[in-house]
């Protein structure tokens, strides 16, 4: 009975945990080398090349940057924040549909959501064709709106990156109580008063953590600014790198970039400090909703809609014409691209989920700060740009495979080829690295679940911590295993800057197709690829629309 009362899941068998806290602490390190090789080049002498890009370039990469981060933050607040307020608090026809729906442009990635509507609204494109057409005038003789322009990437972005801003807002309005507005109303303030004054301040905190995940994503971004020509530091990073070959001067830039990511996310912890928000915890506002009618439930249904047409509705159709009646017939080659997507998308999957068990279940049996901040650091990945990582990868790579051929050709006297850089294992490693936060916070939000008295009865029974692991939490931890590997697999095969530097010779992706057919003009060519790019991406969406309607009935 006393072995019972002090026996300790988390204590017992002491070599199968140690073995785990290594691994955990091992996987860590592995995984923070590409931000600390970037941060090390920070403060490394400039080259040539680097005082070429301080003197001429820099200013460009940052005022665009700024810029952009400033227009998405406007667009993503004026489209996500009144629909998520309309959806949760307010009553009207469709907004059942429009709830869900609102999420849809997460399947869609901002670079093909780009080509799309250029390919709708440039000069020589169905709208400005049919403009001309109807009115008689010819070129440079009436305005319109320049797409491949710096504010043409912030509303391609804005489309895409609201529904970051729409779920945090969303969340935060659901938990609020419905008798706030009724205090309100006593109050003598009416509803959008009692909205500025009440509501939306109590969402802050959740408003700024889906702003800053979008400017983040922002940031990250290349094929959307690199089609509109927009210099950003993902761009410079792109032309420095294979322009002028100069991988010192490309992270001295990747390494200003990552001061960017820094600086936001300390701004969006800063915003929070020493700041509480509770609610009452009564009747929710999703319970007792005001009823729109009329006029006013058919803005409320076009404000919501308009986000929905835009993001999604009209470029999905629009590849689906395109790839249907306008493009090339697919054969073999788009059957290749397809197989290297998705067993690319596939392996990272299963590496970064399985390092993401490793790690979420050393930190549910030791609480010690080192093994609490490895799970921190190896989840920091997924705030920086695939442009970073895809940096910080090459260089311990290329080092690396550089001593391996000069110890090859003095020990064998044989010339080898390169065994990392250059190759798949490359790719999977930053896949890992960027995507490993997704993981988990899957998993971990599983395990937390989990009671544990279902460790202390597995190891009562003699198993190990591996073997209680690998026969009570995995099949326990199915849906967020299935849920992990799915949002991993969908961000893979989307990611398109580390894919464009680290892919092995002659190798291509659907992205990276997509990207280059458009980058050649060849938009209608590009649909197939990028239409099935968003049919894949609309599986975790429908996941995550599915899980919030269940949390919220």
């Amino acid at each position: 009975m006393s072995t019972l009362t002090h026996a300790n899941p988390i204590s017992t068998s002491r070599n199968g945990i140690s073995l785990l806290k290594l691994s955990a602490i091992f996987v860590a390190l592995a995984l923070a080398i590409p931000v600390l090789i970037v941060v090390i080049n920070i403060f490394l002498g400039g080259s040539g090349v680097w005082q070429h890009l301080y003197e001429t370039l820099l200013f460009d990469y940052v005022s665009n940057s700024f810029l952009l981060m400033l227009g998405v933050t406007l667009g993503t607040l004026a489209m996500g924040v009144p629909a998520a307020w309309l959806t949760s608090v307010c009553e009207f026809r469709g907004r059942s549909m429009l709830s869900w729906a609102l999420l849809l442009p997460l399947a869609m990635p901002a670079y093909i959501i780009a080509y799309t509507y250029t390919g709708l609204f440039d000069f020589a494109g169905p709208v400005q064709t049919f403009i001309r057409d109807v009115t008689g005038l010819g070129y440079g003789q009436y305005w319109f709106f320049e797409m491949r322009s710096l504010g043409g990437a912030f509303a391609m972005l804005s489309l895409v990156l609201y529904p970051y801003v729409y779920l945090m807002s969303r969340a935060a309005f659901l938990e609020q109580s419905a008798n706030t507005l009724e205090v309100c109303r006593t109050l003598g303030y009416s509803t959008p008063q009692a909205f500025f004054r009440l509501a939306l301040p109590m969402a802050r905190p959740a408003i700024v953590a889906g702003v800053t995940l979008a400017m983040m994503e922002t940031l990250a971004d290349y094929g959307t600014v690199q089609y509109f020509g927009v210099t950003t530091f993902t761009t410079g990073i792109m032309r420095t790198f294979y322009g002028f070959g100069d991988l010192a001067a490309a992270s001295q830039l990747a390494g200003i970039l990552l001061l960017f990511v820094a600086v936001l996310i300390f701004a969006e912890r800063y915003s929070r400090r020493k700041i509480s928000y509770h609610g009452s915890g009564l009747r929710k506002a999703s319970q007792r909703k005001i009823e729109l009618r009329g006029i006013y439930g058919l803005v409320a249904f076009v404000a919501c809609a308009i986000p929905v047409f835009a993001g999604f509705v009209i470029p999905a159709l629009v590849l689906l014409y395109w790839a249907v009646f306008e493009a090339e017939t697919v054969g073999w080659d788009f059957v290749q691209l397809s197989w290297n997507s998705f067993y690319l998308a596939a392996l990272a999957a299963l590496i970064t989920v399985s390092l993401a068990l490793v790690l979420a279940y050393a930190g549910r049996l030791h609480k010690e700060k080192s093994v609490q901040m490895a799970i921190v650091t190896s989840g920091m990945g997924y705030a920086l740009p695939g442009t970073i990582i895809a940096i910080g990868v090459i260089v311990p790579l290329a080092w690396l495979d550089h001593r391996i051929i000069a110890f090859v050709q003095q020990t064998f006297d044989t010339k080898i080829g390169l065994f990392f850089s250059g190759t798949i294992i490359a790719l999977l490693f930053a896949y890992t690295v960027r995507f490993m936060a997704v993981s988990l916070g899957s998993v971990q939000s599983g395990l937390g679940k989990i009671k544990p008295s279902m460790d202390m009865a597995g190891r009562s029974l003699g198993c190990s911590p591996a073997q209680v692991l690998r026969r009570i939490h995995v099949p326990l931890l199915k849906s967020s295993v299935l849920t992990a590997l799915l949002i991993v697999f969908v961000d893979v095969l989307k990611e398109l800057p580390a894919t464009l530097i680290l892919r092995p010779f002659n190798f291509n992706t659907l992205a990276v197709r997509a990207f280059e057919l458009a980058s050649d003009e060849r938009l209608v060519d590009a649909a197939p690829a990028s239409l099935m790019i968003v049919a894949v991406g609309l599986i975790p969406v429908i996941l995550l629309s599915r899980s919030i309607s269940s949390s919220t009935h």
